[in-house]
């Protein structure tokens, strides 16, 4: 499976002629990961996971790309683009399901805390194939599952570095990639990748930085 990052949370997947496609939010290339794209997930409603222009135009445009979200936005959607609301599918923690050929499983239910006074929202991480695994913004670690790719969240509103590492140490996938790096510099990127690196590796995860537009065999 070809896995291509794009920025911030956004990563494309491709496998036997079929694309499937994380994330693609305001952040990201959202354009451009839905070129030809068979299947989309979208862990939860926040903009920087869910550009809803661009999907809604990429529903209308294709008329066999499938959609998976949580009812917050796929009642958004369904909203936006009426002709495609059977192309639009609700989904919850704790499901199994078909996405394009790939096999998909659900998992978390709610997003991380940010702030009491800011509203939780629903998140749903997914499992890819058994293989990568996407947790949108959470630390919700898939039960009863060896992740063999890890999308990790390696900064944001709602972490910190050490819960970040212990989220790697959690999971303990063989290898890992960063996701939601779009708020951080140069500086900030190599603090944080150097401790999860290091860490990591204790734990037998070898973590790599992957740039947006490169593209790695999982």
């Amino acid at each position: 499976m070809k896995l291509t990052k794009f920025t911030h949370a956004c990563v494309r997947l491709e496998k036997e002629g079929r694309v499937l496609v994380l994330d693609p939010g305001t952040f990201s290339e959202a354009e451009q990961a839905l070129a030809g794209a068979d299947a989309v997930l979208i862990t939860h409603e926040h903009a920087d996971h869910v550009d809803v222009d661009a999907v809604t135009d990429a529903l209308l445009a294709n008329k066999e790309l499938q959609l998976f979200a949580p009812d917050g936005v796929a009642s958004q959607l369904r909203g936006k683009a009426p002709g495609a609301a059977e192309r639009i599918n609700t989904v919850a923690a704790g499901s199994s399901f078909d996405a394009a050929g790939f096999a998909i499983r659900s998992f978390g239910g709610q997003h991380a805390l940010i702030h009491p006074q800011i509203p939780v929202v629903a998140n749903v991480g997914y499992l890819v194939d058994s293989n990568v695994y996407h947790p949108g913004d959470s630390f919700a670690i898939p039960d009863g599952i060896d992740v063999q790719t890890l999308l990790v969240p390696i900064h944001a509103p709602w972490n910190k570095v050490g819960e970040v590492v212990d989220f790697v140490i959690g999971v303990r996938a063989p290898r890992a990639f960063p996701i939601h790096d779009a708020l951080l510099n140069d500086t900030g990127r190599g603090l944080v990748e150097g401790h999860v690196t290091r860490i990591g590796a204790r734990y037998g995860t070898e973590y790599r930085h992957l740039s947006s537009g490169e593209s790695v065999e999982v």
